[in-house]
């Protein structure tokens, strides 16, 4: 690793200058917490899309770049005397201490089912202290999460008391139990489409938790599945191609036989 020229403070430092009424950009001076989170979402999606490429050099950068935009919007809290960088340290690391009795003090838990249990009657409580008001589990969970994330949450957050299936019969039951309720709609002698749209909702989030039950994250699933048709469809663009045909001129006979070449050759 090479030497680092710049600190956390000359970051701060930075931030600071650029925000500067008199000296510093325009387009830094103009910028609102609510025009920065495109931007907060766009690195944090290029961050994962370093790590899945497993771009090292690439997301050295890009974690910067994600920063940047914590060290922003505590430049603009700073301004308006809400809190500033160290006050937001200092609240992250207070949570980590406060979550992990087991390591930063003398808790003792038997397994991680009783670590996560701790975690989650933590952050309940947290929720409590934020929102004296807050009367269900499901508060606070972010309305901008990506959808299948945020579907998966909700299923965490239920299951967290105890409102989940314990065996993985009737998860996958319930998704083929959606299916037939999906084409029975489809199957309608005058289709509903709002009633297909509604079904295939409860598919998908029926999906979801299958996935949950497995032990896996549902975005993360889909990204991989996503990755691996684009990787094929372009391999069946090459094979078509060594045939003299583009996808546009090759017909669906065609293309679904360099398909299975494809993944015959995987």
């Amino acid at each position: 690793m090479s030497t680092p020229h710049y600190s956390l403070p000359d970051l701060l430092a930075l931030m600071q200058q650029l925000r500067d009424p008199q000296r510093g950009c325009p387009w830094d001076r103009k910028q609102t917490f609510a025009s920065i989170v495109p931007y907060t979402l766009e690195e944090a999606y290029e961050v994962a899309d370093s790590i899945e490429r497993e771009d090292w050099q690439a997301l050295k950068g890009e974690l910067g770049d994600l920063l940047f935009q914590v060290v922003f919007y505590c430049q603009m809290a700073q301004e308006k005397a809400w809190f500033n960088f160290d006050d937001v340290v200092d609240t992250v690391s207070e949570k980590l201490v406060r979550r992990h009795p087991h390591v930063f003090a003398e808790a003792k838990f038997a397994d991680t089912a009783a670590v996560n249990a701790n975690w989650e009657a933590e952050k309940s409580r947290e929720r409590q202290q934020k929102d004296a008001l807050a009367t269900s589990v499901l508060d606070d969970i972010p309305l901008a999460l990506p959808a299948l994330t945020r579907a998966n949450k909700i299923q965490k957050r239920c299951a967290g008391v105890g409102f989940d299936w314990p065996e993985l019969q009737p998860v996958l039951d319930k998704v083929l139990e959606e299916v037939d309720e999906v084409m029975h709609e489809v199957n309608q002698p005058v289709r509903d489409e709002q009633k297909v749209a509604e079904e295939l909702g409860d598919l998908l989030f029926a999906t979801v938790n299958l996935v949950r039950h497995l032990k896996k994250e549902p975005e993360q699933v889909l990204r991989d599945a996503n990755s691996k048709f684009e990787r094929r469809f372009r391999a069946v663009e090459q094979d078509l191609l060594r045939m003299g045909l583009s996808v546009q001129q090759a017909s669906l006979e065609q293309m679904e036989s360099a398909w299975q070449r494809v993944k015959d050759s995987e």
